[in-house]
């Protein structure tokens, strides 16, 4: 199994010149779900675009994905056409939440199609899930503009439920702080 951290976006809404470096309770935010998947990984990879800013990746590859489109689907895609045609287990770099034992939930679920997907209060978060190889035909030829929500649910996904916080994003100053403090009281 491949892990792949999706590292692609701008992260302008935080404020940082590399969301993925961006410290949360003194360590880059793109380490915890980095962590998450080595446990589970053969091998994991930072999937991001070849301008993105990143910290030490402790042992992770780099996988640098097209300059255009700026979408998670580009990331899934190239994480998927990297993968020499194994299966891959997929986590947004702004998850900090997401554990390893997460992923084994994930790993586990009955594979009823080509992607076993997160979902969290009923809504699908296609950035945390388990690709076949045989999605990427269905991904590569969604259009740029597409909803990925909607591209995913196109494969007719496996979902596993899981709490809220565990899929929490950072996205802004205000969502790095709550997952700090969420952090500090843990």
């Amino acid at each position: 199994m491949i892990g792949a951290v999706l590292a692609g976006g701008k992260g302008s809404r935080l404020g940082k010149d590399s969301k993925p470096a961006a410290l949360l309770a003194g360590r880059p935010l793109v380490s915890y779900p980095l962590a998450a998947l080595a446990e589970v990984c053969d091998r994991v990879a930072v999937v991001c675009k070849r301008g993105t800013l990143l910290p030490d990746l402790d042992g992770a590859e780099r996988w640098d994905e097209p300059d255009k489109p700026r979408h998670p689907l580009t990331g899934m895609v190239h994480a998927l056409s990297e993968a020499g045609g194994e299966p891959v287990l997929v986590c947004a770099a702004d998850m900090p939440f997401v554990t390893a034992d997460a992923c084994r939930t994930l790993l586990a679920a009955p594979h009823k199609s080509v992607a076993v997907v997160a979902a969290s209060d009923g809504v699908l978060q296609p950035t945390f899930g388990v690709y076949a190889p045989q999605a990427l035909e269905t991904l590569r030829a969604a259009p740029a503009n597409a909803r990925l929500t909607d591209t995913v649910e196109s494969l007719n996904p496996t979902r596993v439920a899981f709490p809220a916080r565990l899929m929490m994003s950072v996205n802004t100053p205000e969502q790095l702080a709550e997952a700090e403090a969420l952090l500090a009281a843990a």
